[in-house]
């Protein structure tokens, strides 16, 4: 992982949480926004989808576990009213710490993947035919995007019942 991966990794983690903890206003802007980033980074990191072998189960593995995690980050979220009648969301040290692991577990398994297992993990990929390092990225840019798209449109899906609820 490049430095600029690392910068990339903790300033997504830092946008996450400076964006979503505490209680927040629902807009417009506030679902728009992250699928924006969403399709941004996937143009500019999945333009080449490897493919070979069981690449393509890997990166659809990838982003299964994104949408779990984005399920998982949405049943943290709490959507009501505040005092004034708004519609608000509402995220705590709960989501704060689902986040920091799967984006420092993103990041520790690259460090590892360079500096303490790179040998177990070609080993992984020759048996299971995964063409190397760019089909373990997509997986894991893929799992991260679909995590953030998943969470966005549960968190609409919320919102919106809460809004009929009123």
């Amino acid at each position: 992982m490049s430095t600029t991966q690392y910068l990339l990794n903790a300033g997504l983690l830092a946008f996450v949480l400076w964006s979503n903890l505490g209680t927040r206003a629902v807009t417009r802007a506030r679902f728009a926004l992250p699928l924006l980033l969403v399709a941004v980074a996937a143009w500019f990191f999945l333009h080449d989808l490897p493919t070979l072998g069981n690449d393509l189960r890997l990166e659809l593995a990838g982003a299964g576990a994104g949408a779990v995690l984005g399920l998982a980050a949405a049943a943290l979220i709490r959507v009501g009213r505040d005092a004034e009648g708004r519609l608000v969301m509402r995220a705590g040290a709960a989501y704060a710490a689902l986040w920091i692991a799967v984006i420092g577990g993103r990041v520790l398994f690259a460090y590892g993947a360079e500096h303490w297992f790179s040998a177990a993990i070609g080993r992984f990929s020759m048996t299971h035919e995964i063409s190397g390092a760019a089909a373990w990225t997509a997986a894991f840019v893929l799992m991260a995007l679909v995590m953030v798209v998943v969470r966005v449109a549960a968190s609409a899906a919320l919102a919106l019942r809460a809004r009929r609820a009123a």
